[in-house]
């Protein structure tokens, strides 16, 4: 019986967790979050004899998407983001690329996504969560039958994403991540845009934003 595999790499220059997911059967993989280095990504789907078939972005930021464009071309894929995030992928000052590089910036995804959509690339199945609050459009994508949740820059271990961004909310983030963590399994695995794996029993107890 085949299994799901999840590959991570550190990419760019804030050390961004990009993810390789992919049956470990048929090699047929999901990239999420490909902030940079997309040489670095793309050896490692040759190394691993993957068969990428799309990218899944949580959040607009330069960080988790400049090396999305790249890998689109060169391997023939599909780019999903959620709808809302539109104002931010397709701005150079809100998706920070300007600031960090100097130079205007925009991407355009193949498909977009909302609350509640259930995706099914290469072979995995994912469910759209809605998590407004690092941006308005940032979106976490859980995989239920694996209890595992990709979480770019909502939820951290011990921690949460910065809120002071263009269209960062402070409340919105405290919304979401409770959210997280009264909707979903204890034994959730959280791999996050930063920083290492958590559950979602051990944010339960340590996380600050966590209601006591």
């Amino acid at each position: 019986m085949s299994e799901i595999r999840i590959t991570t790499l550190v990419v760019g220059m804030v050390g961004t967790n990009c993810y390789l997911v992919y049956d470990d059967e048929t090699k047929r993989a999901v990239i999420v979050d490909p902030g940079d280095g997309a040489g670095q990504i793309s050896a490692e789907c040759k190394r691993l004899s993957l068969k990428p078939d799309a990218i899944l972005l949580t959040h607009g930021h330069f960080d988790h998407i400049l090396a999305a464009e790249e890998l689109r071309a060169e391997w023939g894929l599909k780019i999903y983001a959620c709808e809302k995030e539109l104002p931010v992928l397709s701005d150079g000052k809100k998706n920070l690329v300007q600031s960090y590089y100097g130079r205007p910036y925009g991407l355009v995804p193949d498909e977009t996504v909302k609350e509640g959509d259930t995706l099914s690339v290469a072979g995995l199945i994912f469910t759209v969560l809605e998590t407004p609050g690092h941006t308005a459009g940032s979106c976490c994508y859980y995989m239920e039958k694996e209890r595992v949740l990709f979480s770019g820059d909502t939820l951290f271990q011990m921690s949460y994403g910065r809120i002071d961004f263009p269209t960062g909310s402070g409340r919105a983030m405290e919304t979401s991540v409770r959210r997280l963590l009264a909707e979903l399994p204890d034994d959730v695995t959280v791999y996050p845009g930063h920083m290492d794996q958590t559950t979602i029993a051990f944010e339960r107890t340590y996380n600050p934003l966590a209601e006591k």
